[in-house]
Parts: structure tokens; C-alpha cells; sequence
């Protein structure tokens, strides 16, 4: 062997970037996971989230109803829409589609007046405290900007506030960051585990050279699908139960709702990400594929579900993006079961997109299957 030589090492440089040629994949999701990042954090991401769903119940017409609205608008955080009745506002707070409602009680404009200081009570989804930290915090400002409709006899005592808000936090009444980020973890380790677990299950038959036994059996694409999805099932359960278990002794979570009901539900999550698995694993020509397809899928799960930055504050395109992820809806739903105490008729709309995604992603992963067998 003679020493170092440039000619070899530019015959071998050759030879691998040939190869990384040839690996088209493997080369796009290099580029496409960094730009993907950028976009990620340079405009989804926002931990001050602004125009929150905010309902508003008035007990009587109010001559300081606009004032208010105005006011709570002005600071950026609040979208008001009037409800009709006490049971549409509990509605829309157990639903996720409002975040505050404001209450203004009855004989309010006369109370102001004579100087009395009413109190408007505000209920807030306290579910996630990040989301709702800024603009409960912007309502001292609020308060003060009624002084410039009161009435004569008011102006002039500076030393007391015309009203006062009285924030009830539901769900999480002392707004502890833990009520909202085990439920959500719940989730999150279920996506790690069991995607990444059948990411690697075909191109690992492929790669050992068992693929020809399964070929050569007498079975169809959709009987290997289950039979590779079934035994996960029952993991992932196992992972749900420890998980509840410690959470509950360790971090009291609350269990307000149904165990079979949340059982259920994650059953269906725990299919969709089987199948997205699936799904990688019959593209993937290899396992180093497979896994980058996974982590492809990983990082916008995460960061568009509502884990770890406010859903609310993400713009409009990427609250698009994130409702196609099932992980955004099992969020959901695991925190209304445990925080909220949820039935089925309210987790049902975060049902169907859950399970239209695992169909879809299945269909793919038979086709493609067959495809391979072709």
C-alpha cells in the first residue's frame, strides 16, 4: 500500500457523491427539514398569542356595553361575539372555540353610576395558562378606559375604579403549567413511539431479506398492515396507562372524565400514527430513510399541535396545517376528558379528522405496498 494519494480520494469522492445523487429522497428531505424549521419558528411559533374567541353575556342592555368591547378589543387580545344565553357560552368554553366569556350583570350601567364598583366576572380556559397570560394581564388597562364615558358625578373620584374584573379560571383554577403539559405529553410519546416503531417495520424486513418470505405468502397487503399495527395497539395502551398512573400519583392530574371514553379516543390516535408509520416504511428504500421521513412528520406535529406554543397564536395558515395532524386533535381531547371532564359529543368533532387521516394514510400504505410487490 503506497501512501496518501489524491487520485483515490477523489475516485472515491466520486463514487459517494454518485450515490448521494441516486438517493433523491434521502437528499430533498435534507434541504426541506431546514427550511421547514425556519418557517416553523420564524412565523408559526408565537407565545404571546393575540385575538382570542371571547364571548360576551349581558344580563340587560348596557350604555357601557360598547365601551367595554372596545376597550378589550383595543388591547389586541379579544374578538368579542355576543352569545345568546349562559348554555351557548358554556357550550363554546367546554368546546375549545371560545376562551373567555365576559359576564356583565344585570343593573350594571346603575351601579357604575352611583359609584358601587360592580364586578364583571370573566370564566377563561385556563387549560393552557401560556395562552391566556397576556390577556388576562392586559385587563388592568382595560379598567380604566370606561372613565371617559362616566358620568359627571364620577369623574371626579380618581381613588376608586368604576368596576372591577373578576377572572375565574376553569379547569386549572391555579393555572399550573403541569395540568397542561402532561395531557399533552400523553400524546406526544405515543407519536414518538409508536411512529417511529413501524417507520422501521418493512424497510427492516427489506433490508434483512425477509421481504421474499412475505411476498411468497398467500396474504393480501391489508392483512400484513394489521398484523403489524395490532401488536402496538396494545403498546401504546400500556404506555396511556403508565402514563395516567404516574401522572395522577406524582403530578395529581385530575381525572374528571371517562377512562374508557380517553381509551377509546387514543385508540384511534394510537392507529393513525401506526399507519403514517406504515406508510413511510413501504415508501423508505431504507431504514435511514424511514427514520428521516419520520422526523420530517415529527417536528410539525409537535410544534403546530398546541404542546408547546399557544395554538390560538399561530397564524391562520398554520392552524390549517395543524388540524391535519392527528396529534393536534388527541391534544385536545385528552385535556377536555381529563381537565374538563368531556363526554363523547364534545370530543366527537376531533374524532372524525383522527380517523379520516388513518384511513387515508393506510390506503397509501397498501398501495404502495402493493406497488413494492410489483
Amino acid at each position: 500500500m503506497t501512501g496518501f494519494s489524491f487520485k483515490r480520494l477523489y475516485s472515491l469522492l466520486r463514487k459517494e457523491w454518485i450515490q448521494v445523487r441516486r438517493d433523491r429522497m434521502t437528499l430533498r428531505l435534507i434541504i426541506a427539514l431546514p427550511i421547514m424549521q425556519l418557517f416553523l419558528f420564524g412565523y408559526a411559533i408565537n407565545s404571546n398569542p393575540k385575538h382570542l374567541p371571547t364571548g360576551l353575556l349581558l344580563a340587560e342592555p348596557s350604555k357601557y356595553e360598547r365601551t367595554i368591547v372596545s376597550a378589550l378589543q383595543n388591547t389586541g387580545y379579544y374578538d368579542v361575539r355576543l352569545f345568546s344565553s349562559e348554555a351557548e357560552a358554556e357550550r363554546a368554553i367546554e368546546t375549545g372555540q371560545a376562551l373567555f366569556v365576559v359576564n356583565v350583570p344585570a343593573n350594571f350601567d346603575r351601579s357604575v353610576d352611583r359609584g358601587e364598583q360592580p364586578q364583571i366576572l370573566i370564566d377563561a380556559d385556563a387549560t393552557d395558562p401560556t395562552a391566556i397570560g397576556n390577556a388576562t394581564a392586559a385587563l388592568s388597562a382595560v379598567v380604566s378606559e370606561i372613565n371617559r364615558d362616566l358620568p359627571p358625578i364620577r369623574q371626579g373620584q380618581s381613588t376608586t375604579q368604576p368596576f372591577q374584573f373578576v377572572l375565574h379560571a376553569r379547569y386549572n383554577p391555579e393555572q399550573l403549567t403541569v395540568l397542561n403539559v402532561v395531557p399533552g405529553l400523553t400524546c406526544i410519546v405515543l407519536l414518538m413511539s409508536t411512529l417511529l416503531i413501524t417507520t422501521l417495520s418493512i424497510t427492516r424486513e427489506r433490508e434483512r431479506g425477509t421481504m421474499e418470505n412475505l411476498m411468497a405468502m398467500p396474504v393480501r397487503p391489508i392483512e400484513i398492515m394489521l398484523a403489524k399495527i395490532v401488536p402496538y395497539v396494545i403498546i401504546g395502551y400500556v404506555q396511556v396507562i403508565l402514563i395516567l398512573v404516574i401522572s395522577s400519583v406524582v403530578f395529581q392530574l385530575p381525572i374528571r372524565g371517562s377512562i374508557p371514553l380517553l381509551l377509546l379516543a387514543l385508540g384511534s390516535y394510537i392507529a393513525s400514527n401506526l399507519a403514517l408509520g406504515l406508510a413511510f416504511s413501504t415508501v423508505a428504500t431504507s431504514q435511514m430513510q424511514a427514520q428521516q421521513l419520520a422526523q420530517f412528520t415529527l417536528l410539525p406535529s409537535v410544534m403546530l399541535s398546541g404542546f408547546m406554543f399557544p395554538f390560538a397564536g399561530m397564524p391562520i395558515w398554520a392552524q390549517w396545517l395543524g388540524e391535519v395532524f392527528p396529534t393536534t386533535h388527541a391534544i385536545r381531547i385528552v385535556r377536555g376528558v381529563l381537565l374538563k371532564g368531556n363526554g363523547f359529543a364534545t370530543i366527537a368533532p376531533e374524532l372524525w379528522p383522527i380517523a379520516l387521516f388513518t384511513l387515508a394514510v393506510l390506503a397509501a400504505a397498501v398501495w404502495s405496498y402493493r406497488e413494492t410487490l410489483d
